[in-house]
């Protein structure tokens, strides 16, 4: 049954997509780059969600020159390379385009800044799923998810949407937070990156697409 939500907000990198071969392969030419030592998969993938520049001063250990010399590098590869090697989950598409046709206005909310998310949705035909696509900003200025939420629901309620209820839906314990912070629920999934203690603080958590959708769409 639906929970009567009025909008909707959806996470990208681990809730609609499996990015993270992309974005561990991005890192790994990075680091090599700048001279830095190989890092194993299993904590590159820590970098799976979290803004980018937050996760290259808290897992590398790097100051803010280094960081954003990282940046310009990763920015380059991960736009002509990276970004295209994701997968849509299985169920995804479907649910997008029904929640797409529905009149629940619907605005991407994601740490990625907008243009390689603009890209990915638009390579994998879901950005007219989107009435808007909101990320962080392209010189990361805006890349926490309280601020990336908060834009989110600024935009919508701009378009003139119903905020009376809206509800993010993510896979990692920075999205539970900003939901949080913004005063919104937020709904969590199991097939993303985030472990079960990340799980803190949703309204509900799904194990497929088919739930969630259970949850979002009237009957």
């Amino acid at each position: 049954m639906s929970h009567g939500y009025s909008a909707i907000l959806f996470d990208l990198d681990g809730t609609i997509m499996d990015s993270a071969p992309g974005i561990t392969s991005t890192l790994s030419y990075t680091f090599e780059r700048l001279g830095l030592p190989a890092q194993p998969q299993s904590e590159l993938l820590r970098y799976v969600g979290p803004p980018i520049m937050d996760s290259f001063r808290d897992y590398a250990g790097m100051d803010l020159e280094t960081a954003q010399r990282a940046l310009e590098i990763y920015r380059e590869k991960y736009l002509n390379d990276g970004a295209y090697d994701s997968t849509v989950y299985p169920g995804l598409p479907q649910l997008l385009k029904r929640l797409g046709d529905s009149p629940l206005p619907m605005s991407l909310a994601t740490s990625k800044p907008e243009t390689p998310a603009t890209l990915m949705l638009e390579h994998f035909a879901l950005a007219n799923c989107f009435d808007i696509i909101t990320g962080a900003s392209d010189d990361e200025v805006r890349s926490s998810k309280q601020d990336v939420v908060a834009e989110a629901l600024l935009r919508l309620d701009r378009m003139g949407a119903d905020m009376s209820n809206p509800v993010l839906i993510g896979d990692r314990v920075h999205d539970m937070e900003g939901a949080a912070l913004n005063g919104i629920p937020a709904i969590f999934v199991t097939w993303g990156y985030g472990s079960e203690a990340e799980q803190e603080g949703a309204v509900a958590v799904v194990e497929t697409p088919e739930e969630l959708g259970r949850l979002l769409l009237p009957e």
